[in-house]
């Protein structure tokens, strides 16, 4: 492209100087024999005027009188009647030009000058003409490379962030060429870039959140299972089996939770449901890791709570929790329910050492972790809570009390005189 540019460019420079150029040439050659020509006609008057003076006056006409009026390579003759003819000059061979005038005393002046001077002018005349037109070619080789390089270096950066992008690369590089046509391809590759970013991202988190939240119900599970291959009791086997199946189902809310999120976070199921049930399923599930571990897990506080939110994602909130607790925390870990206004609170607390300073409300951004670990599950937390209308907050540091806020109220119910949903 750069030497298509480059060529087309030239090409139409050098069809305009030859246009101009042959027409320029024309004129300034008939220009300057004209001039020439009218030069000997000017020095013939001037001299047949001397010659009539100087015969009115009786004064001598010969060549040696006239020989300072004659200038340059000239040659002139004069012819007077009844006297030989005086020859003034070298006479020039060759192709001249001439001039004739008759005096008032009938003598004949005749003037010439050799052609030659006329040829040596339009020569320099050539020559400057050519100079210039080869600075012009010049000055629109270097304009066509220049433009060239404005527009196919673009072209070769749009390429490669292109390729770039197919490649995985999806960083927008925000780099504008001050042409238009370019400037919005540009955006559109910049827009297109920002868009697979932010699905990469969507993508990494959601594989992330995935697989935080599934990694304690999945060893659970496991557990569970091990047991009932280690038991003969039909009754220990179905009731190991039972459990196991609420957790399989719990694992499935968790996977359609979590994909439901990531495509919009609001865009939840909130039902009326009974807190104790989702507190003492819990309580069961993680028992079996606190005795392991030598601590306990209580609860306590009002019964028989009702709030709005979706059950699967309660629990959820509550196992990450409660599992920050067994990781960080110390001593026993009590969960109390309470009453504040129209809302239901779950706090959860323990004996341990607290929240550190310097991290206080922080514990719930990703990748905000006072130990070595990943710093997702808190934060994951927080979004199934305010997807289903509630909100989870840090009200003390020492001892530490997490908790989770739900509302008491159903949501509103659709009104039944508007009209169809449009989809």
């Amino acid at each position: 492209m750069r030497r298509r540019l480059i060529q087309s460019t030239l090409a139409v420079v050098l069809v305009v100087i030859a246009v101009f150029g042959v027409s320029l040439v024309i004129v300034e050659t008939r220009t300057i024999t004209s001039t020439a020509q009218e030069r000997v006609d000017t020095e013939a008057v001037r001299l047949a005027s001397i010659v009539d003076t100087r015969l009115l006056g009786d004064q001598t006409v010969n060549a040696s009188a006239l020989r300072d009026q004659i200038q340059g390579d000239r040659y002139a003759e004069i012819r007077i009647p009844g006297k030989p003819v005086i020859e003034v000059g070298t006479k020039p061979t060759g192709d001249v030009i001439s001039a004739h005038e008759t005096g008032e005393e009938g003598e004949t002046v005749t003037v010439q000058e050799p052609r030659s001077s006329v040829t040596r002018e339009v020569g320099r005349t050539l020559l400057i003409i050519g100079a210039v037109a080869l600075l012009a070619v010049i000055a629109a080789v270097l304009l066509a490379v220049r433009q060239a390089n404005r527009l196919a270096s673009p072209l070769t950066d749009l390429a490669e962030t292109a390729e770039r992008l197919g490649s995985g690369d999806p960083r927008p590089r925000h780099k504008r060429y001050g042409v238009h046509e370019l400037d919005r391809v540009a955006d559109v590759l910049d827009s297109s870039a920002e868009r697979i970013a932010r699905m990469l991202t969507a993508e990494r988190r959601l594989a992330a959140d995935a697989s935080h939240q599934l990694r304690t119900p999945l060893t659970a599970l496991s557990m569970r299972l091990e047991e009932i291959t280690l038991t003969d009791d039909p009754d220990t086997v179905k009731e190991e089996a039972t459990i196991a199946l609420t957790q399989v189902e719990r694992l499935t809310d968790v996977v359609e939770r979590l994909l439901t999120n990531s495509r919009d976070p609001r865009n939840g199921s909130a039902v009326t449901f009974d807190l104790d049930e989702v507190i003492q399923q819990q309580l069961a599930e993680w028992r079996p890791a606190y005795r392991s571990a030598g601590r306990a897990i209580v609860s306590s506080g009002k019964r028989h709570l009702e709030a709005v939110g979706t059950p699967g994602a309660v629990a959820q909130v509550l196992a990450a929790l409660i599992e920050n607790s067994l990781m960080h925390g110390g001593g026993t870990v009590a969960l109390r329910t309470r009453v504040t206004g129209n809302q239901a609170v779950i706090e959860v607390t323990d004996e341990g050492p607290g929240i550190p300073a310097d991290l206080g409300a922080r514990i719930f951004e990703r990748a905000i972790s006072g130990r070595n670990s990943t710093g997702i599950g808190l934060a994951v937390a927080r979004d199934l809570a305010e997807a289903d209308g509630g909100r989870l907050e840090m009200l003390q540091t020492k001892p530490p009390v997490l908790a989770l806020f739900l509302s008491r109220t159903p949501p509103p119910k659709p009104s039944q005189e508007s009209g169809p949903t449009v989809r």
